[in-house]
């Protein structure tokens, strides 16, 4: 033990363990008050092996000395195994984003002093725990997140396809819409097959491709040869073999929706009691899929990236700024700026961007609200806006138990402006244009 002597904050964690972790071990730092001397403190440093038994090991020790809070930082995926454990052991854990704990610029960097920096850092409540939903969610999440990613990979064979047709000068995409379609997989399995007359393939044509028989066989004939049949096999299986990937996932999403649940609706009056059983997970993607733009896939991941209980999230604005759609304030002095929203969760984002994009469509009020900020912010920062208006909406229909979306009409913004305002605006543009504007009354 190594005697310190330091003033506590108000607010300190009187015992507090942080740990530096690789990929391999990991430092531990744990800080308690001396048994005899007030004010002063003792640590101790040691390195810990990142597997089971040592991890539970560690957690034993950690309880003996009654520690409060173990704060580790988000190192990759290695911080897994130490919070899971831990956690399952009784520790409160503390996940902290790496960015927001930085040592002092010019101090010598180890894992050691990375490790007591941390652990001083989290006794002075300087910190703070990032959101590790529970592990149903986190169960859910990994589901999400592989679909996403195989989803993905499946579009960029499905290109590889379309590039190997390109190489044979078969010009099919330049005719049919989606080459996946059932024309399109027709042909290309006819192809694979080894049919090579342009009009043959072009008699495989269904609903309106019928009408385009004569571009179908110009686009289809090219120099298709063996190699490209092998190529374009390989292809399509690879692509098949994605979509019974994502089915599969889909299956197995749908299974873990229906046995999770909300937290239990409290109660409106102190006497009442509070309902056992929250809203089940399928009530809730059933709400959010009534959202314009937001189809049953984007409700998932939603629920699986901010979890069912918006207790974390106390407000609809904090959920907002953790999920980094709102830009940043910056004030110096007489100076109000904005920075940048920064980069927040991906897989939240990417879904709520392409929700947005959808939503921008629509004759509704998110489809309004795109059109009328599009024009003078542009499409991103438009996209964003929706995107945010999304968010807002699933944090009141997935936190309300009674709330139920109901579109306010793409007439929303007109009926609301104020129309003297408006009438100077218009009048303005006609000034500039260079118009002598007089305005009457209508009867």
């Amino acid at each position: 033990m190594e005697e310190t002597r330091e003033e506590q904050a108000d607010g300190a964690v009187a015992r507090v363990a942080a740990i530096d972790i690789a990929k391999a071990s990991g430092v531990v730092c744990m800080r308690l008050p001396h048994e005899d001397r007030e004010g002063r403190r003792v640590q101790q440093v040691w390195t810990v092996a990142s597997t089971t038994n040592a991890v539970l090991e560690l957690g034993d020790r950690l309880l003996c000395q009654g520690v409060q809070r173990v704060v580790m930082e988000a190192t990759g995926n290695y911080w897994k195994p130490f919070f899971y454990l831990l956690e399952a052991r009784g520790l409160e854990c503390w996940l902290v984003n790496a960015r927001e704990v930085k040592n002092v610029p010019g101090r010598p960097k180890t894992d050691k002093l990375d490790a007591v920096w941390l652990a001083k850092l989290a006794e002075r409540g300087m910190v703070r725990a990032s959101f590790v939903p529970p592990k149903p969610v986190r169960q859910l999440r990994d589901l999400t997140r592989t679909r996403t990613a195989f989803t993905q990979d499946r579009t960029r064979h499905k290109h590889r396809v379309e590039k190997a047709l390109e190489d044979a000068q078969i010009k099919l995409s330049s005719v049919v819409s989606d080459l996946f379609g059932v024309s399109g997989r027709a042909m290309l399995d006819a192809l694979v097959a080894g049919e090579r007359n342009p009009r043959a393939l072009a008699e495989l044509a269904r609903g309106s491709l019928v009408n385009k028989r004569e571009l179908l066989v110009e686009a289809l004939t090219g120099q298709f040869e063996e190699h490209h049949s092998r190529l374009l096999r390989i292809l399509l299986e690879t692509v098949d073999h994605f979509t019974r990937q994502i089915s599969e996932l889909d299956r197995h999403i749908t299974m873990l929706l229906n046995e999770l649940a909300g937290p239990a609706a409290a109660a409106e009056h102190d006497d009442a009691p509070t309902t056992a059983v929250g809203r089940p997970g399928p009530e809730l993607v059933e709400r959010l899929d009534a959202v314009p733009g937001v189809g049953a896939t984007t409700a998932h991941i939603i629920l699986a990236e901010i979890g069912l209980d918006m207790n974390r999230f106390p407000s609809p604005e904090h959920l907002v700024s953790w999920a980094k759609l709102c830009p940043r304030s910056i004030q110096s002095g007489t100076k109000n700026t904005t920075g940048p929203a920064g980069r927040g969760n991906p897989w939240l984002k990417g879904a709520l961007g392409e929700a947005a994009n959808a939503a921008a469509r629509t004759d509704s009020f998110l489809g309004s609200r795109y059109r009328r900020i599009v024009k003078r912010r542009g499409h991103a920062k438009a996209l964003v806006a929706v995107a945010r208006s999304i968010l807002v909406i699933a944090w009141h229909l997935i936190n309300d138990p009674d709330a139920r979306y109901q579109d306010l009409g793409a007439d929303w913004h007109q009926r609301h402006l104020n129309s003297a305002r408006r009438t100077r605006d218009l009048v303005r543009q006609l000034q500039a244009l260079g118009h002598q504007v007089t305005l009457a009354p209508t009867a």
